[in-house]
């Protein structure tokens, strides 16, 4: 029962339900449904109305006019109201540009009535009509912002836009004012005009005119008409004016107009009477007094993206160039130099907060992380180009114009020039400098400039603002180094200023500074920073011609004043700890002193100008250095490894006899009693194949074995195992013999230069494995110098700077080197270089065509380099890759392989001790006179000899008085292999050179016995050796010499022997 009940309950509650989810779904959709009509009433409400707005809009605006018919003001003014009211960007296009051409031609209208002005006087709708005017020049400059203006009808349709704005926004143009009944209203509507500018300003007017410009001149090619860019500069200028110039508005210009990429070049050559208007509103002198306040630059700067940041430097560096005359002497120092330094800083900084893994090439900053869009990048050449005005002739003149007045005012006398007048010639001028720099004399007369002194100061200012332009604009560097270098003789004005610092350039005062400014960052070490950059780039320009032989303007006594600076200056920075030996990798100060010193040692390593012994410091004991040194000093450390020039070579050589002993202890190869242990490389090598049998069992053993003891087994030419005299030992004359066989040029992985100086050959591909055999040689080479074994083996000085690593060093020049290659080419740059004619006139191209086995091969030294004339700009450029080429890239990989080689045995810090010459010495021998007394008191005797016997007496005594230097010579080559003595003379000459009383032929030579040993002590001959002659073991640097009966035998068979060149075979 009661089930039955429930049950009927439950379905009258369901029926419930859903009567009342029925209803309410009813109402929801009568609701959408009268919301439905409401839109479609409303959109068709909409349509009508606009359709009617349009209708009329257009039967008055679109529809052809009778000329005589002109529309009152006011009904226009009504009707574009209500277009305005239903504006559709896209539809409306036409109808606005047809509105704006009526507007701007109803203004020529005197009539009130007529002209659209005219509605503004109407008190009922003056109020609207302000608002309305405002609306409707915006909509223009919504309307500029879409235009293409390279494209023609674009271009129509940007005129008409500009003209309205320029129009509506000065009372220049409106008729109606110029009648005498008008004419009172011309201030209130100036305010007007004001007020509708000020309007769109803050709208972002002036972020519009950007966009446009940057549209229109940053292309491929720049579309905007001379009309165009006049008017939008004017619009651009228009709210400075009305503002009077204000902070707010002349930064909101900067910031949008003038970071315009090139405007001023642009306005230069397409409207130059908007430059005018620059100057007439004195733009520039405004703009620097704005940036010279700190908070208005940062906030100029922090608003601008980089690259515009950039453009605006560049059209401020233009600025000033077009007032070189005027405003810029006035504001050159400080406002302009403080202003653009700081604008570079800033750069400087956001390029490094830019600095990530992923990069781009910026053509002016170099990598850093922000890219540049293609309408930049297409503009960089004419930036770079505005830049440019900073260091060309002009400004450099202006900025650096106290220089002179400077050194004339302190009257410090030239030291050079006091030198000359007190000498004659070069030898007595070197004399006379040393006694300058050795006394620099009363200073009593002379009023020297300070450091820190406005004077100073100034002239520092300056130079900071270049060399931070050096830092910053990374890619012009090169351009600003020799803009400065060339330009009316400003970077000898900037050495004779360091003159008038005090004696030896003031070093003592930067000493002291240095001492509070570690970093060197101040502007007077950024002013010697400056000098030396430009110095160092300016040496690498010049050649032996203008150097040696013009010597202008500078002289050679400068380069030796310059070079004692220097010197002295980096030696005591770095020993009393000025500079901090962790930073001094990065300090743009040593790098820049550290450069030029060692660019004007190479130049005097190669071709001396300086008096000898000036690269050695008085002020440094030598043994007390060698123990601070040893004691592990740091700052003796840094020096030897910086500028160990101003050490004796002697005492380099024995530190670097002293390294490869070290090594080899730490190898455990110094005790002799490894000679024939197991540790020892034992090799077989037949005298028919030296090379082959060397290379075969030498190329692949490890470098630390061949630091070793290597032992070499003969086979003769009958196939018979070779006795040698030191136990199979003989591995000196393997190394003479290798040596000798794969420098002769008939090889061909050698050549040699005119003056028989041997580099690799560029045809050495000729020969199989040619690159493996370069290794090899390189490792031979290396071997005998870790032994001491000097070897007569003259390199081109080209190739040794690239053994010593110098070519990619800062201070290295290839054009310095060539002479060392091919003195003819050579000189043929040089002549291209002095060239006073046209370059191009000489028919050259960037490429070189070389004979390669009959067959015309052509290089190119640039991409593109056949198509690429050589003309007066880029004939510098031209010399340096010649140069290179011929050094460098032709041979790269050969001497890329016997570097290889050749370090794997010796360490190149080593070979940093030394320079060019020096490292030849280091091979070939000393070439001082032979010391016969030095010989003597480092000789050994065997077979009864010794230094009292007769015999010996007579052939120190023939040597001595009988034999010219270089019979001498021939001698020591006769029995040593090499003509020259070893650096630090015959004690260290390995092994000892030593001679043995023989008497018998060669062929019967077993060595000493007791009785030989007993005859020749006591002069007791076993026959006479009257026709025997004078023999030797080089590998051993031993001299066999028979028991000569009178000493005129001796003097006559050991002359025949040294001149016959006789050795084992003749005796």
């Amino acid at each position: 029962m009661f089930s039955s009940a429930d049950s009927k309950k439950g379905s009258f509650l369901e029926q419930t339900k859903a009567a009342r989810e029925e209803r309410a779904f009813e109402k929801k959709r009568d609701t959408a449904a009268l919301k439905i009509q409401s839109f479609i009433k409303g959109v068709c409400a909409r349509k009508r109305f606009r359709s009617n707005v349009v209708k009329e809009f257009d039967s008055l605006v679109l529809k052809p006019q009778n000329e005589n018919a002109k529309i009152p003001g006011i009904q226009l003014y009504h009707s574009t109201t209500r277009l305005l009211l239903i504006w559709d960007k896209k539809q409306d296009k036409e109808r606005i540009e047809k509105l704006c051409s009526l507007l701007v031609d109803s203004l020529q209208e005197e009539k009130a009535h007529l002209s659209y002005i005219g509605v503004a006087l109407n008190r009922e709708h003056s109020i609207y009509w302000i608002a309305h005017i405002k609306k409707l020049l915006w909509i223009c400059c919504q309307y500029l912002e879409d235009v293409s203006p390279e494209l023609s009808a674009d271009a129509r349709s940007l005129l008409m836009y500009l003209r309205t704005l320029i129009a509506f926004t000065s009372t220049s143009t409106w008729a109606m004012l110029k009648t005498p009944a008008m004419e009172k209203l011309k201030p209130g509507m100036n305010k007007l005009c004001a007020n509708i500018i000020g309007d769109l300003v803050t709208k972002g007017f002036l972020a519009t005119l950007k966009r446009v410009l940057i549209k229109g001149l940053c292309g491929a090619k720049a579309s905007l008409k001379q009309i165009s860019l006049s008017a939008l500069f004017t619009l651009a200028l228009r709210p400075l004016v009305l503002a009077e110039f204000s902070d707010k508005l002349l930064s909101m210009f900067l910031i949008n107009i003038f970071s315009v990429p090139a405007l001023l070049l642009h306005l230069s050559s397409t409207s130059p009477e908007c430059l005018n208007q620059l100057v007439t509103n004195e733009v520039f002198k405004r703009s620097m007094v704005l940036l010279s306040t700190e908070q208005n630059l940062r906030i100029v700067f922090n608003t601008l993206e980089g690259n515009y940041a950039l453009c605006l430097l560049a059209n401020l560096i233009h600025m000033a160039h077009l007032e070189k005359d005027s405003s810029l002497k006035e504001l050159y120092f400080p406002t302009f130099v403080c202003v653009v330094s700081r604008l570079l800083e800033c750069c400087q900084k956001y390029v490094g907060n830019k600095k990530s893994e992923v990069t781009h090439w910026h053509p002016v900053l170099g990598w850093f992380a922000q890219g540049l869009d293609s309408q930049l990048h297409s503009s960089m050449p004419l930036v770079r180009r505005q830049l440019s005005y900073l260091w060309a002739a002009p400004l450099v003149s202006i900025l650096l114009s106290d220089l002179n007045q400077t050194v004339e005012e302190t009257g410090v006398p030239d030291p050079v020039v006091a030198a000359a007048a007190s000498s004659s010639g070069q030898n007595n001028l070197n004399a006379m400098l040393k006694k300058v720099l050795e006394r620099p004399g009363k200073t009593s007369n002379i009023k020297y400039v300070k450091l820190g002194s406005p004077e100073c100061t100034r002239v520092a200012m300056m130079a900071s603002l270049y060399q931070t332009a050096l830092s910053t604009l990374t890619q012009l560097k090169l351009d600003i180094l020799t803009g400065l270098c060339y330009q009316n003789g400003i970077l000898h004005l900037l050495w004779q200023f360091l003159w008038t610092l005090g004696p030896t350039c003031g070093l003592k005062s930067f000493l002291s500074l240095l001492d509070v400014d570690s970093r060197g960052t101040c502007p007077e070490f950024q002013m010697l920073t400056l000098f030396c950059d430009c110095m160092n780039h300016y040496i690498t320009i010049l050649d032996d011609i203008e150097m040696y032989e013009q010597q202008k303007p500078f002289r050679m006594g400068d380069y030796v004043l310059m070079s004692n600076f220097l010197n002295q200056f980096a030696y005591k920075a770095v020993l009393t700890g000025l500079f901090d030996p962790k930073s001094l990798n990065s300090n743009s100060l040593f790098n820049a002193v550290h450069t030029l010193l060692l660019r004007l040692y190479q130049r005097d390593c190669r071709r001396q100008f300086t008096p000898d012994g000036h690269w050695l410091l008085k002020d440094i004991r030598i043994s007390t250095f060698i123990s601070d040194l040893e004691k592990g000093k740091k700052a003796n450390q840094i020096i030897l490894q910086k500028m160990p020039h101003i050490i004796p070579q002697d005492e380099r050589v024995q530190i670097f006899r002293r390294n490869v002993a070290s090594e080899k202890s730490s190898l455990g190869i110094a005790d002799s009693s490894c000679h024939h242990s197991s540790s020892s490389t034992l090799i077989t090598v037949h005298r028919s194949r030296i090379v082959e049998d060397g290379y075969r069992q030498l190329a692949a053993l490890p470098a630390q074995s061949l630091k070793g003891v290597v032992r070499v087994r003969f086979v003769n030419e009958q196939g018979l195992l070779e006795a040698g005299i030191d136990q199979d030992g003989v591995f000196k004359e393997f190394l003479e013999e290798t040596i000798k066989r794969v420098f002769d040029p008939s090889l061909n992985l050698f050549r040699t230069t005119a003056d028989e100086r041997l580099y690799p050959s560029p045809t050495s591909s000729l020969q199989d494995n040619h690159l493996q055999l370069f290794e090899f040689v390189g490792r031979m080479l290396g071997k005998a110098m870790y032994e001491g074994i000097i070897v007569d083996v003259p390199f081109a000085s080209f190739f040794l700077s690239q053994l010593l690593g110098s070519q990619h060093q800062a201070y290295y020049s290839s054009i310095d080197e060539l002479p060392s290659l091919d003195d003819d080419l050579y000189r043929s740059l040089t002549y291209i270089k002095h060239h006073l004619g046209d370059v191009s006139e000489l028919d050259l191209n960037f490429s070189i065509d070389q004979d390669f086995l009959g067959k015309l091969e052509t290089f190119e030294l640039v991409p593109g380099g056949k198509a690429t004339p050589v003309t007066n700009e880029n004939k510098i450029n031209y010399i340096h890759l010649m140069a290179h080429f011929r050094m460098h890239t032709q041979i790269r990989e050969q001497t890329t392989a016997f570097i290889k080689g050749f370090r794997s045995i010796i360490n190149l810090e080593w070979l940093s001790l030394f320079s060019t010459p020096e490292v030849q010495r280091l091979i070939s021998g000393d070439n001082a006179p032979l010391d016969l007394k030095d010989l003597r008191r480092n000789t050994q005797y065997y077979g009864g000899f010794h230094d009292s016997h007769k015999v010996i007496g007579w052939l120190w005594d023939v040597l001595e008085n009988d034999f010219s230097e270089l019979e001498k010579r021939s001698f020591l080559k006769f029995v040593t292999s090499c003509s020259k003595p070893p650096l630090l003379g015959f004690t260290h000459l390995e092994p000892p050179f030593s001679i043995r009383c023989v008497e018998v032929g060669d062929d019967e030579d077993t060595g000493d016995t007791i009785g030989s040993v007993i005859r020749g002590f006591f002069t007791i001959r076993k026959k006479d050796p009257q026709h025997r002659l004078p023999t030797s073991s080089t590998c051993f640097n031993l001299l066999k010499l028979p028991n000569y009966q009178r000493k005129s035998t001796l003097r006559e068979k050991l002359r025949y022997a040294i001149t016959s060149n006789t050795g084992f075979e003749l005796s």
